[in-house]
């Protein structure tokens, strides 16, 4: 017969290394412990033994007057068994005689007492008593301990189990060793109480030490990967770390050390598992050495982030470790420390393995409560969404947004739709790639070779062309066609989740922002869908709902959809027109002052870029609106709103007759209808430029100078260049005042101090100077007052 073979192999590399530190060191425990429970059994059986033999030395004998009688008993009953006729007169006699006397054959051997007891009438009582043997305590009783019943086919069996006692012996040996606890404790020193001083240099030091074996943990694994997955093994523990003085802190370094090396030492491709062909087949030790590494690496990798996410997993659910080496107060900052390594790892390894994990993780961190997690979690896919040049990444994250808003009701707040603005669809689709730039190099056919080339050449000319594919494979990008596809799958999720919410919940707060996507994204919605779309889009302005800039995003979204693909359409949007021209003067110097980047935006959509669809009286009733709406905005609006009607008297060259004062046709200027084709704004003039050439701001200044003189492009009157190749949202966001504050008190301005108030640090714009410096000298004088009421109302909000 054949040997059997041991059938227990020595365990791989790759299962050693999935063994943790923490599993070797429980499989010895319980080994020992085993042992330790074998002996103790053996010492119980042979204490048990021992006692039992004990028990049947000093069992209670029975006395010698029972036996007597006992004997006596049995002799009757034998006399009447047997028949005495049988026996002679001599036998008998002899019996009788024998069964009086005490003889060794008829003597209980377990008996203690004297053969001649009765010899000894002159033994007192207590004699007696002392030598009669005493009884010995006996086995206790065992008692039994219910456990659950087994239930099987023949029925229910009741199980139970004896509980255990603990002997005589057992309980002196505990009390000694009690005793000698108690002796050894009495024995040994009182440890001295440690100031709070104390206390803090102990916790330097301990912090010290971890923070030296941290950085030379990571120093070694930087040094040389390949062969430090141990250390890295080791450092990855230390996230646990048990020390109550410093476990917060020393977590906190590890998690921000360990994202730095996986940043460092993580290779530019995704890491695919081993097929069974592939682990059986023989490699070179180059190529097995770097196969353990890679999957050291990807099973580091996943622990690190099962670590991270267990982090935000316990600070979400308000749980405490068993331990409770750190507070509930320390989650939160161990919970921020890992979002904001999940998020740079999401950036920076969008290639690596588990990236879908990661943002997973991300998005639903996006709607947080905590406005820190919050906006970590929407900076990094807006940085991802920066970066991300073929799509597939963003497809990823739009899948699990639109699944996020979907799951919670559309419940969300307003920022996570609001990172769909953030995708580059539009760029990409706008801008052309060099590979589309750049013609295709085009190769030689085998006949043109043969017919123009030698052999010699032919063959040079073959070994040319193999290099540039082979170079054009290297260098070449993405095919347009995948990039399409990709864009294509996005913005279908998008516009869906878009759609879904103007459908079921148009009251949400998440109305702003989806008005704001489709205005975005409008020239690539279906043709379609746009008269539906425009119909609940009028619907919702009619309806009164609206916020003033949810009704703003609404005429945005609309012309956005005209301007694109809808030119094709026969669709007349003098509703929205209508709807802007009314609104306008809800503007004010307030809190509305905001909403003026949408009117610009708007402006321009519908009067500049629709230019051949709107009548020279529509543009006539904006520019005058717009030239009112600039006496009671601030300054920056009112720069925004004089740069638009710059272009929109370059775009109709015929409304410069609102800069003539007689009239031009017949009936009067109705300022307060709300229809601009029926205001008759041919009979008005623009005299709110002659007020707004003395206003305080020396851009508004310049721009109602320029409008007077009908807006020039060459000559004294033309505006310098950087003002004049800049829109009107750019110079309202340029010239914008916000935060701006003036220390001294401006009344008390004396023309004494004008030079030493101008060098003050407050003041970051050369045209604020330049304002400031003109009505020093003209108006402050004069009317301190004044100056102080126009100075305070530039620095609003």
């Amino acid at each position: 017969m054949k040997p059997r073979k041991n059938k227990k192999r020595v365990p791989s590399f790759r299962k050693l290394l999935k063994t943790s530190k923490v599993k070797l060191d429980n499989k010895l425990k319980n080994k020992q412990f085993k042992q330790q429970s074998i002996a103790k059994k053996y010492r119980k059986e042979q204490r048990k033994l021992r006692q039992a033999v004990k028990d049947v030395t000093s069992r209670t004998s029975v006395p010698l007057e029972e036996n007597k009688k006992k004997h006596a008993a049995e002799r009757e009953e034998e006399e009447e068994a047997l028949p005495l006729d049988m026996m002679d007169e001599d036998d008998l006699k002899l019996m009788e005689d024998l069964a009086q006397k005490a003889s060794f054959v008829t003597r209980d051997l377990s008996s203690v007492e004297p053969v001649h007891a009765k010899k000894r009438k002159q033994e007192s009582v207590i004699h007696r008593y002392e030598k009669m043997p005493r009884r010995m305590q006996t086995e206790p009783e065992k008692e039994l301990i219910h456990l659950l019943p087994i239930k099987d086919k023949s029925g229910i069996i009741p199980q139970t189990m004896e509980k255990p006692v603990i002997s005589v012996a057992q309980n002196e040996e505990e009390e000694d060793t009690k005793e000698m606890e108690v002796v050894e404790e009495s024995c040994e020193e009182p440890q001295p109480v440690l100031t709070t001083d104390e206390l803090l240099i102990q916790r330097r030091r301990k912090l010290q030490e971890k923070k030296r074996h941290i950085a030379a943990l990571a120093a070694a694994i930087l040094s040389d990967p390949e062969n430090s997955i141990k250390k890295l093994k080791e450092l990855r523990a230390m996230l646990m770390e048990q020390d109550p003085n410093v476990a917060v802190i020393v977590r906190k370094l590890v998690m921000v050390s360990l994202m730095e090396i996986f940043k460092d030492i993580t290779p530019s491709y995704k890491i695919r598992p081993l097929t069974e062909a592939e682990k059986h087949t023989k490699v070179r030790k180059e190529t097995q050495k770097l196969r353990e590494f890679e999957e050291g690496l990807v099973s580091q990798y996943k622990f690190y982030l099962e670590n991270l996410e267990q982090t935000v997993k316990d600070w979400k659910q308000r749980k405490l470790k068993k331990s409770n080496v750190i507070s509930l107060k320390a989650y939160k900052g161990l919970a921020e420390i890992a979002v904001k390594c999940l998020c740079e790892l999401l950036v920076v390894l969008p290639h690596f393995n588990f990236h879908n994990n990661i943002i997973v993780l991300i998005v639903p961190l996006m709607n947080d409560t905590s406005k820190l997690i919050s906006e970590m979690c929407c900076e990094s896919v807006k940085k991802l969404f920066k970066q991300d040049k073929l799509g597939s990444v963003s497809l990823g994250v739009v899948k699990v947004i639109s699944g996020l808003v979907k799951s919670r009701n559309y419940d969300v707040r307003p920022e996570v739709l609001k990172i769909f603005l953030h995708l580059r669809i539009k760029e990409v689709e706008v801008k052309k790639d060099a590979e589309d730039i750049t013609a295709k190099k085009k190769f030689m056919s085998f006949k043109e070779k043969r017919k123009n080339l030698s052999r010699m050449q032919r063959k040079w000319k073959k070994a040319e062309e193999k290099l540039e594919r082979e170079l054009l494979e290297a260098e070449a990008s993405e095919s347009k066609e995948k990039k399409l596809k990709l864009h294509t799958e996005t913005l279908n999720i998008v516009f869906l989740t878009y759609f879904r919410i103007l459908k079921k919940v148009q009251k949400s707060p998440l109305l702003p922002a989806v008005l704001e996507g489709l205005a975005k994204f409008a020239h690539l919605i279906n043709v379609e869908f746009f008269d539906d779309l425009l119909v609940v889009l009028h619907s919702l302005i009619a309806s009164g709902d609206l916020s003033y800039r949810e009704s703003l995003h609404c005429v945005l979204t609309a012309f956005h959809i005209l301007s694109g693909q809808g030119d094709v359409l026969n669709i007349d949007p003098s509703k929205f027109y209508s709807h802007l021209y009314r609104t306008l003067f809800k503007l004010h110097a307030g809190a509305t002052n905001d909403d003026m980047v949408i009117v610009l935006q708007c402006l321009d959509v519908m009067l500049t870029k629709r230019r051949k669809q709107v009548s020279q009286q529509r543009a006539l009733a904006f520019i005058k609106r717009l030239s009112t709406l600039a006496l009671h905005v601030l300054p920056n609006s009112s720069v925004g709103i004089l740069a638009t009607n710059r272009i929109l008297m370059q775009t109709f060259p015929k409304t410069d007759l609102l800069l003539d004062n007689e009239a031009h046709g017949s009936g009067l200027y109705l300022s307060e209808l709300d229809e601009p084709e029926c205001c008759n704004a041919q009979n008005t003039a623009l005299w709110e430029l002659h007020a707004l050439r003395r206003h305080y701001h020396p851009i508004v200044q310049k721009f109602a100078d320029h409008l007077i003189a009908g807006a020039p492009a060459e000559g004294s009157e033309a505006l310098r260049p950087d003002l004049n190749r800049r829109s009107g949202t750019d110079l309202f966001e340029t010239y914008n005042m916000k935060g701006m504050t003036f220390n001294p008190p401006v009344a008390s301005v004396t023309p004494r101090k004008k030079d030493k108030f101008l060098q003050g640090d407050s003041f970051v714009n050369e045209d604020l100077k330049e304002l400031i410096q003109t009505h020093l000298s003209e108006t402050a004088v004069h009317r301190p007052l004044d100056f102080a009421k126009h100075l305070k109302e530039s620095s609003l909000s």
